[in-house]
């Protein structure tokens, strides 16, 4: 089973959300349903960036790393650019 570290963006409100899971496909059509709390709000989301790990601990490690500051200055920088 592969895990995915993940990062969606919203245009309309230009809001990042950053999560993990083992089913990345699933996981986005659940944050664009409104079936999620706090992404609910901010619909429609776009995938902008994702990596695969083999553990979940990996994956969590990297969700940890883009939510730092640093992590989301390489998503704003980096990825936006």
């Amino acid at each position: 089973m592969k895990y995915y570290t993940y990062v969606l963006h919203s245009p309309r409100y230009d809001k990042i959300y950053i999560g993990f899971t083992n089913n990345l496909e699933r996981r986005v059509y659940f944050h664009n349903k409104g079936i999620q709390g706090w992404t609910a709000k901010y619909i429609p989301w776009e995938l902008i960036y994702h990596e695969s790990f083999d553990t979940k601990a990996e994956a969590m490690n990297q969700e940890r790393e883009l939510k730092s500051y640093q992590g989301r200055k390489f998503i704003r920088e980096e990825i936006f650019s």
